[in-house]
Parts: C-alpha cells; structure tokens; sequence
C-alpha cells in the first residue's frame, strides 16, 4: 500500500486510516460530521497527495492534451487551469481532470485511482507528438486548504498574494529553494486552495500550517477523506467510480459544459451521437423521505419497476437530511418526480430535488 508523505502525521493526530485506491488514508480525525461543519464553517487541510500529478513537456504537449481531453486546452493561458474528462472512443469516462498550463510545461492532476491507466493511456497515444510525460506523484504532496477562511488565512500565511487569485487558476513560489503551485480551486462547494509542494517539504509545511494559523487566531484543522466525501456530494460534485465512470459518458453524467465540440478529441464522435440523440439515462439529485441512506448502486424504482440506480447518498450534515444522486430516465428526472429507493428489506420513497443541493452563500463566492 503506498502513503502519502504525511502519513507520520495522520498517525501521530489520531487519524483512522483506510485503504483507498491502494493508499493509506485517513478517514477521520475528530470524527466526520465534526470536520464537515468546521470546513463549513471555517477551514479545514485535507492531505489529498495520492492524486495523480503527471507533467506533460515538449513542443506538442498542448496538441497531445488538446487530443486527449474533451475540452479545449490550446487556448489556456499561463496561470489557468481547467476541469476536463479525458474519454475512450467510445465515450466512456476514462478519468476527469485539472489541467494546469504553466510556461514551459502543463500539469495534469488525476484521481488515484486511474494514475496507472491514464498513464498507460498517455503512452498508447503519444506516438508522432514530440512531448515527454512525467510522472510527479510520488516526488510532491499535494494538500487542500478548504472553508470560507481558507483563502483569507493563507493569504497571511503564504508569501504570494492569493485575495486577487480567480477561481481555477494558479500561481507559484519558492521556498527554501524550490518550487510550489497554488491553485484557487477544490472539491468541497466552498472557497479554498489546492497546493503542490516537494515531498520532502510536506510535513514541516503542515505542521507549520497549524501552528501559524492557530496563531493568527483563525485555526485551519486536518480533515479527512470522510468529510471530503459527504461535502463534494451536498455540492454535487461528481465521484469517479460513482457518478462518473466508463461505463457512460460525459453528457449523461451532466458534464456537457465540460464538453467542446468544436474541436476533435479522442471519444467526440460518440459523444456527438449522444448530444444528437439523447442519453438513455441522466444524472439527478433526490431528496430521500428516510433515515437510511442508499448506497452506491441502491436501485431506483418507478411504479415497481426498476429505472435507474443510486451514485452517491449521505445523511447530510449540512442540510440535516438524506439526500442521494443517481441516474434515471430523461422523463423521470424532472423536479418534483416522486420515485422509490429499495433499501434492502424496505423501499423508500423520494423526490426528484434539483442540483447542487449545496451552494456557499453569494457573499462568500469569487470570480
């Protein structure tokens, strides 16, 4: 199993730690719905450093990536980066990602659950484009400062100014002679910064972050995957392996703005006889009239009959009620839409609500 260079301080905080995606992870610190509220709330680190971080250098690396990804790349500018799918001929969901185009090189952020299939991927279309890929995983740490304090607080912390940093985009630093990324961007529904940084340099970083922000009277505390989880579904930001698989494509998903026909990608003739004809199934938000939660691949039923299936369901902390996201038929996924989930010995009945279930208020939100 591989460990992120924070593993010593996941375990010397207490931290339950699980296995995910082959790593060691911490699931909790203080306990989920606890580190839920104080992202909420305030700001919370999350160690997201079994990431994927895969650079792409050469001449041809902006027409590789512009092949691979089905949003444009070519016209990014340096400092930006950009949300993606990468599919298969098919359509099917091969990864999504965050491009980051720096001046000499870009930057491909992927979930570790696909590192060694995209990388895999990479090499098997690469031929005939003059670009060397890198894997940088296992050389950085990559953490997420999230919460309605993140921003303002690693202002002070950090020696680059980050107030006037827009969403998905980034800037870099220099510290004790080598370099890091901030990016104005994340996985929770609220403000914050995702931060790449030498693997070497992970632990002081973190336990410097606590201290000094605790200092500053505003104390950003560890969070784990948990709450990650229960806050990337309150905002209905997709999962991959859940909401997001091979098995589909981007359309279906509800990712079509994340889709540019009008430029050529690997998957975009698929993708354009789903945009002409219609998906089969659709994703939808459902507020779930239960105490118990569905689960990843819960049934959905409609006059008996089984539709569609369940992604994602939690108990929310936030809203105080069990909400879920699934797919169903396009005639079925209007608001309002009364379904059932079968819950093992008992079916549930739920609404069809409209998504995100969660948005940050308006005076918290950036460009």
């Amino acid at each position: 199993m591989l460990q992120t260079p924070l593993i010593n301080f996941h375990r010397e905080s207490g931290a339950r730690l699980v296995e995910f995606a082959g790593w060691e992870m911490p699931l909790y610190y203080e306990g989920l719905v606890k580190e839920h509220h104080y992202t909420r709330q305030h700001a919370s680190v999350f160690d997201v450093s079994h990431m994927g971080r895969i650079e792409f250098r050469g001449p041809d690396a902006a027409a590789l990536l512009e092949k691979l990804n089905t949003r444009r790349i070519g016209d990014m500018q340096v400092g930006q980066c950009r949300y993606s799918h990468i599919c298969r001929e098919d359509g099917g969901i091969l990864d999504d990602v965050i491009a980051s185009r720096f001046a000499d090189h870009f930057l491909v952020v992927c979930n570790a659950s696909n590192r060694e299939k995209l990388l895999a991927w990479f090499a098997q279309h690469k031929s005939g484009f003059d670009v060397a890929v890198e894997d940088q995983t296992l050389q950085t740490a990559m953490v997420a400062v999230q919460g309605p304090e993140a921003v303002e607080t690693m202002d002070r912390l950090l020696p680059i100014k980050l107030s006037d940093l827009k969403r998905y985009h980034f800037k870099t630093g220099e510290v004790y002679g080598a370099d890091y990324y901030v990016a104005r961007s994340g996985y929770t529904g609220e403000d914050g910064v995702e931060i790449i940084l030498p693997a070497h340099l992970a632990p002081t970083a973190m336990h410097m972050l606590l201290s000094q922000s605790a200092g500053l009277g505003r104390p950003v505390r560890p969070a784990g995957l948990g709450a990650r989880d229960t806050l990337r579904t309150e905002a209905a930001m997709p999962l991959y392996g859940h909401e997001l698989s091979e098995d589909w494509d981007s359309i279906s998903a509800g990712q079509r703005w994340c889709v540019h026909f009008d430029k050529d990608f690997i998957g975009k003739s698929a993708l354009e006889r789903v945009e002409r004809e219609g998906p089969r199934q659709v994703l939808a938000g459902f507020e779930v009239h239960s105490r118990r939660t569905p689960r990843h691949r819960t049934p959905i039923l409609s006059d008996g009959q089984r539709v569609g299936f369940v992604t994602s369901g939690i108990t929310s902390p936030t809203l105080g009620k069990v909400i879920a996201m699934g797919f169903l038929p396009p005639r079925l996924a209007q608001v309002g839409t009364r379904v059932e989930m079968e819950l093992r010995t008992a079916k549930a009945p739920a609404s069809v609500v409209p998504l995100p279930f969660y948005k940050r208020p308006k005076s918290q939100r950036t460009s």
